[in-house]
């Protein structure tokens, strides 16, 4: 009797993506080339990282054990594995062997509640700021701006550490801010793998940033809501500033940072002389 069984296209996908990145020399995707490499190709956390997914995610795409990734996800793993037009059509029917929902997810607007910039904004002794769930930067108070004066951008906390230059010297510490931002981004990657915004961030950094490609590799770590973070303006010189991380309830993925002094310390005195230097250029700008 004729058989006309199909592989399973979990499967498939699975063996079609193995195949694939086996093709794909390091230096084709602007990775380095040298050094002893244990698998042709690229290895699975290569592809998820360069892609913007968590290599937990890549992984049990290729073990079969995630159904239907998002469009979104495919078109990027399309782009890493460099595949033709022929490939690529064939990656999307393994993917969806019965229906292709070929729809975009929407990107989430996120806003910060009025009274709460009112809160923060009423805080003139404390540096604070909301982030969204990529950590995006939606809402600073003055003293916040006066902190982070040396960054040419404060647009993403990830960007600004890893992008700009001004991280190098402002944080005393850079490689532990740096951990727990990515440890932080890897967190939210893993509750929603294909957030549209996630995945645009994680592959712009992973193409401009070789040190997050690493740290983005790695297991997720995870890091305490509370820490001191040592700082080293510019114009007041160093701060030691307690980080304290507040999630906010009434808007999902958002978060309140807010940093604070000890009472008469050092750092207490040069927040209070950079809010000073910092209130001229605030009614100025009103």
């Amino acid at each position: 009797m004729y058989n006309d069984a199909r592989p399973d296209p979990v499967e498939g996908l699975g063996q079609f993506l193995r195949s694939r990145r086996e093709r794909v020399r390091p230096t084709d995707v602007g990775l380095s080339g040298s050094g002893r490499r244990r698998v042709p190709g690229l290895r699975r956390d290569e592809v998820a990282t360069l892609a913007g997914v968590s290599p937990s995610y890549y992984s049990r795409l290729e073990q079969g054990r995630e159904l239907s990734p998002s469009v979104r996800v495919l078109e990027a793993m399309a782009r890493v594995l460099r595949l033709t037009e022929e490939d690529r059509l064939e990656l999307f029917r393994l993917a969806r062997p019965t229906t292709d929902r070929r729809t975009k997810s929407p990107s989430r607007v996120e806003r910060v509640r009025p009274h709460l910039r009112q809160l923060i904004e009423s805080w003139t002794r404390t540096p604070a700021f909301i982030i969204g769930h990529a950590q995006d930067l939606l809402a600073t108070n003055a003293l916040a701006d006066a902190l982070y004066r040396d960054f040419a951008q404060h647009d993403n906390v990830l960007r600004m550490l890893f992008l700009d230059p001004a991280a190098k010297t402002f944080y005393r510490s850079p490689e532990r801010a740096k951990d727990r931002a990515v440890a932080d981004l890897q967190q939210t990657a893993a509750s929603t793998p294909e957030d549209p915004r996630v995945l645009e961030l994680v592959g712009e950094l992973s193409v401009r940033s070789g040190e997050f490609r690493s740290l983005w590799a790695r297991e997720y770590t995870r890091v305490p809501p509370y820490e001191v973070k040592r700082m080293r303006h510019s114009v007041v010189g160093d701060l030691e500033l307690r980080h304290e991380a507040l999630n906010i309830r009434s808007a999902p993925g958002q978060q309140l940072i807010i940093l604070q002094a000890e009472p008469d310390s050092p750092s207490a005195d040069g927040l209070a002389l950079l809010g000073s230097l910092s209130a001229p250029e605030v009614q100025d700008a009103r």
